[in-house]
């Protein structure tokens, strides 16, 4: 009965959020924008992007503990930023990347821990968990083939960038490319993987023949319904105040040059306005494949950075 216990009390209700405890990540500012074109040579459009938050959050709805020994409201927040350009044909193609997003999706939703946030040894924890799901997609990919028979052949790359905080994990596979833009100049964080790379990289060719080379569009590796495990490649770096994260299908990168790119990414205009011009510049340039742009701009301050 009610009056029976000293340890009965009403539930008390935050008033505001004034007392919000926000995590370090959410005090990182995030613009996002992403665009894709098929082109002006191709029919249908085999590239595919997304962008999408993952949030970790508590808000306190009552308790009887004294004012300032929880939080009204907790969060961490972390961006994903990927771009899929499928290959194998026209349906394929566009079936393949379409298909690895959306499975994607479906094992980072079903994962039961979601790993937040990225430092030491977590990063090697989500590392290994995006090079797992890239052979689960690879799985996917190759009994969707095994059940449609005109299916087969199909494939795609995946280049993918999370960030948290200041915090970056990418990992990627075939020559869909990331960059950062870091105070004026545009370094690659991928690694193309395709024949013509592989010469280069073995002393065969000249580094600057491989943008010419005819075997610059054969792949080495791919989410491929046929053929080996994908070699994943991963990488982990820190963002700082100011950076911009582009992530493309080589319909950019073939068509324009990285200067170019550079210089669209300088002139400090949105996100969305940026991505509109890069398409634009491809599609000036011939459009002769899909093109595929998605950008972060990132403002983090101080109090968001590592000790």
């Amino acid at each position: 009965m009610a009056g029976e216990s000293e340890d009965t009390a009403e539930l008390r209700l935050p008033q505001s959020d004034e007392s919000l405890r926000r995590g370090t990540s959410s005090l990182v500012e995030v613009e996002l924008a992403g665009r894709s074109d098929p082109g002006r040579v191709r029919a249908n459009n085999e590239d595919h992007f997304l962008i999408a938050r993952f949030e970790r959050t508590m808000k306190t709805l009552g308790s009887n503990l004294p004012e300032g020994e929880v939080e009204a409201r907790y969060a961490e927040s972390a961006y994903g930023m990927l771009v899929a350009d499928g290959v194998g044909g026209s349906a394929g193609g566009e079936v393949a990347s379409r298909t690895a997003i959306r499975t994607l999706i479906e094992l980072v939703l079903d994962t039961p821990d979601w790993t937040m946030p990225f430092d030491e040894p977590l990063a090697e924890r989500v590392l290994q968990r995006m090079e797992s799901r890239f052979q689960k997609i690879r799985e996917v990919l190759v009994e969707r083939a095994k059940a449609e028979p005109s299916l087969r052949g199909m494939g795609t790359t995946l280049t993918i960038a999370a960030s948290l905080g200041p915090e970056l994990l990418t990992a990627h596979v075939g020559d869909s490319r990331a960059y950062l833009f870091h105070k004026g100049r545009l370094q690659a964080l991928t690694h193309d993987q395709t024949l013509a790379q592989s010469l280069a990289d073995a002393g065969a060719i000249p580094q600057e023949d491989v943008a010419h080379h005819p075997s610059r569009h054969v792949l080495t590796s791919a989410l491929a319904s046929r053929g080996a495990f994908a070699r994943v490649d991963l990488r982990r770096l820190r963002l700082e105040d100011g950076d911009r994260l582009l992530l493309c299908s080589d319909g950019l990168t073939e068509m324009v040059p990285e200067k170019e790119i550079a210089r669209a990414l300088a002139t400090g205009a949105s996100c969305d306005e940026t991505c509109g011009r890069l398409i634009d510049l491809a599609l000036e340039a011939g459009g002769r494949d899909n093109v595929t742009v998605v950008l972060g701009a990132y403002r983090i301050p101080p109090e968001a950075k590592p000790a």
